[in-house]
């Protein structure tokens, strides 16, 4: 990539492309830059995006700061995609011109193997990412939402209800999948006892979908200063992870356990708080292995398991359970901008939003 200090280009851009601006980082040391490059051209399947509004995914700081060592740069981050259709290919059937659009995570598969042939394509080998990741050729990079436009198979796009306002759904891509396929998953109902761990962008809408669900939820958090959000959003209880006597009392209490810390932590008090052969999922991804007491597995028998992201099919019956229950997620919209989205990493390491920020995209790169 060639760069004149505040704006790049790259110079793998083909003739054949359609002009595209982003925000890119060329190491985990550089700040973001305007970036200049292609995407490709539309195929018969695909579906050209105007992108509206992005969310700021705690994967995206790890990504950038390669904290997971697996990042290729230049990177433009965002997975968290809302925008409108502006072109379709020829053999699209369920989009138009003017639909209301949203990518998420991923943006191919092989769509051939027995993964993705459950709808679980998130989990398929060849599972090309919506950046830091490459499309099936294994050669072209992927360039994500901190950009103006993208060009996806019509199979990787969702339709968002017009009920819901594009940017509060954009975290809906990542955070709403992230927690609504467990919950799914392991048929949380009215009868459900439902931990939730940690009340960040990804918690939060799993409080909301959890109590949508007709679940008793208890959000467990680190800080008391948490309670009294944590109930709007509708947990019927909440928990202070640090307090031991609340921990004691409330063990062997809950049918699943949600834990969305990416930060390392302690899990071992959190399944003290299951019921016998009870499931703790983790959604978060921290840089450290979890510790789990043999004692614990032998005793508890519990499922100790995890869940990433969902299938296609499985987003876009999240989308439409959030529709109709008017869920959308708390968000703090921003400017979008080097210095903004910079700003943004900080304060998402000190927990210091409520809940998630967007990046206004469509009022970027005039």
């Amino acid at each position: 990539m060639k760069g004149t200090g505040t704006e790049t280009t790259a110079n793998t851009t083909s003739p054949l492309g359609i002009a595209a601006k982003g925000y890119a980082v060329d190491s985990a040391s550089d700040p973001f830059k305007l970036f200049n490059f292609e995407r490709r051209m539309p195929a018969v399947d695909d579906v050209v995006i105007r992108i509206h509004y992005c969310g700021i995914c705690h994967t995206d700081i790890h990504q950038v700061y390669n904290e997971w060592q697996r990042s290729k740069y230049p990177m433009v981050p965002g997975h968290e995609i809302t925008g409108v259709v502006e072109q379709v290919g020829s053999s699209v059937k369920h989009f138009r011109a003017g639909d209301h659009a949203g990518v998420g995570c991923m943006v191919d598969s092989c769509r051939k193997c027995h993964i993705c042939k459950k709808d679980t394509e998130q989990n398929c080998a060849d599972s090309c990412l919506t950046y830091n990741s490459t499309e099936l050729d294994k050669v072209t990079p992927t360039y994500g939402g901190y950009s103006n436009l993208i060009i996806v198979k019509e199979h990787f796009v969702c339709k968002i209800p017009k009920n819901l306002p594009l940017d509060a759904a954009a975290p809906l891509l990542c955070a709403g999948i992230t927690t609504y396929s467990p919950l799914r998953r392991y048929k949380v109902d009215k009868h459900t006892q439902l931990g939730i761990v940690g009340l960040g962008g990804l918690g939060h809408i799993g409080v909301k979908l959890g109590a949508a669900m007709g679940a008793h939820v208890t959000v467990i958090s680190t800080s008391e200063s948490k309670r009294d959000d944590a109930m709007k959003l509708g947990a019927k209880a909440f928990l202070v992870s640090k307090d031991d006597e609340q921990m004691k009392t409330a063990a062997n209490s809950l049918d699943l356990i949600i834990d969305t810390v990416s930060a390392p932590h302690d899990v071992a008090p959190l399944l003290n708080l299951l019921k016998f052969e009870g499931v703790y999922c983790a959604v978060g991804a921290p840089t450290k292995p979890l510790e789990i007491g043999a004692f614990t597995l032998l005793m508890k028998r519990p499922t100790i398991t995890g869940s990433l992201i969902g299938g296609m099919k499985e987003t876009q019956e999240m989308l439409d359970f959030c529709g109709k229950h008017n869920i959308t997620c708390d968000i703090e919209k921003i400017e979008a901008t080097p210095e903004t989205i910079k700003t943004a990493y900080d304060r998402t390491v000190k927990a210091d939003v409520k809940y998630r920020f967007v990046l206004d995209i469509l009022n970027a790169f005039k």
